[in-house]
């Protein structure tokens, strides 16, 4: 269980990012932007490079806050309580609705490319879709998914999950241009 600790891509890693740079090379792109964890930062450097971008970190993109699991092996867990220091799924909710407002807000009608982890990128398409965490399919490393959002559209769909969810409303603005974005999401753990 990785989790928020920085880690580092392994060369499989390294291979599964330089796979997506070359897939990616010939879009066009506005913005490369990634997790503040280092593993998400050297796959988000990969695919930025082609394009002359810099990458832009955010702590929104980090994977789940396991607490006192972190650094475990996951079969070892399998009868443990879950300790109350792991993040909730309504936290990492919250984290992908702020998230998605911060991509419509800062990059209006831009190409986004976004280098998460896989649970918050779970979180981020379960409130993209409208749906349950549960119903969105697991990402796989180095997966790319592309949404296309605008700031209104991004309004509604948090507001649409807060409203599903009033424990974890929170206010929301629909400030912004209503223009397009892409936001493809790749996986680095």
């Amino acid at each position: 269980m990785q989790g928020q600790t920085q880690g580092c891509l392994n060369e499989k890693g390294r291979e599964q990012a330089r796979l997506v740079a070359k897939r990616l090379a010939g879009e066009s792109l506005d913005a490369v932007v990634a997790s503040d964890l280092r593993r998400a930062i050297q796959t988000a450097e990969l695919l930025a490079e082609p394009h002359h971008l810099p990458v832009v970190t955010t702590p929104l993109l980090r994977e789940r806050d396991w607490g006192g699991f972190t650094g475990r092996y996951i079969p070892d867990l399998k009868d443990e309580a879950w300790p109350d220091d792991v993040e909730s799924e309504e936290a990492l909710l919250l984290r992908a609705r702020a998230f998605l407002l911060y991509i419509t807000a800062t990059y209006p009608g831009g190409r986004v490319v976004a280098v998460g982890h896989g649970i918050i990128n779970k979180a981020i398409l379960a409130v993209y879709a409208q749906c349950p965490m549960r119903e969105v399919q697991r990402m796989l490393n180095a997966e790319v998914r592309i949404l296309t959002a605008s700031a209104e559209s991004t309004a509604s769909a948090v507001t649409a999950a807060a409203l599903a969810a009033p424990a974890t409303a929170t206010a929301v603005s629909s400030k912004g241009t209503a223009a397009s974005a892409a936001t493809g999401s790749a996986t680095a753990e």
